[in-house]
């Protein structure tokens, strides 16, 4: 009797001894994953956030592509020369002549007016957006803007009404809790810009055309038209 006895303690489960008869099947299997769950812990709605990130840095990059074979074709047709261009834009020359030959291939377009004093709306929101990233520099990416700007310029977010009156108050908040921080410019090209942009947009005619320029294109030289201003102090 004492043999069972230690035999029983050491396998308490034993068929012949089992209080319960469930404890006759021995230790209960790992539960299956739950509905919507892959192997590796890892749940559906994980994997779809993760493959929604990486969409979102590969369609950034496919459009920022695009506005660089925009902007390479209107530089060309201001008269850069390709290894002017290849230099700044950190490319080697046969791919600029390869996107320089697409542009010649396809419609003539006429050149992308240079002067920072447009007002279409792409170009007026490509200079708001030159403004916060000046701001967001000069703040050390501490700005209230920052965060909103970075989706706007990663591709995140689109340029909408919403995203735009979103980024303006987001620098209008900047401007004003960090008026010391930053030179005056920085509030004199805003209001300037805020003026503009509160003025509808007047619909291009047969006689007043729509500028040239796709809209990202238009917002993304005058992104960089007006950093170059204030970074001038003009």
């Amino acid at each position: 009797m004492v043999y069972n006895r230690v035999v029983d303690a050491a396998n308490p489960v034993n068929p012949e001894n089992a209080a319960n008869p469930a404890d006759a099947a021995g230790p209960a299997a790992p539960a299956a994953p739950a509905e919507g769950a892959t192997p590796g812990a890892l749940t559906e709605a994980q994997a779809g956030r993760i493959f929604a990130a990486m969409n979102d840095v590969i369609r950034a990059g496919e459009e920022m592509r695009g506005r660089r074979a925009e902007l390479i074709a209107a530089l060309a047709r201001l008269g850069w020369t390709q290894d002017a261009i290849a230099r700044l834009a950190g490319m080697s020359q046969p791919a600029v002549s390869k996107q320089m030959g697409k542009a010649r291939g396809a419609d003539p377009a006429p050149p992308i007016g240079l002067a920072l004093d447009q007002y279409d709306t792409a170009w007026l929101e490509g200079r708001l957006w030159g403004v916060a990233e000046e701001i967001s520099a000069a703040l050390d990416d501490t700005a209230h803007c920052t965060r909103h700007l970075h989706a706007l310029s990663r591709g995140r977010k689109r340029f909408t009404p919403q995203s735009v009156d979103a980024l303006r108050r987001l620098v209008e908040a900047d401007l004003r809790d960090h008026r010391d921080a930053l030179p005056a410019g920085h509030r004199d090209a805003y209001d300037a810009i805020s003026r503009a942009l509160d003025v509808p947009p007047k619909p291009a005619t047969k006689s007043r055309p729509a500028p040239p320029g796709s809209p990202a294109t238009r917002r993304a030289l005058a992104c960089a038209l007006q950093r170059e201003r204030l970074r001038a102090g003009a």
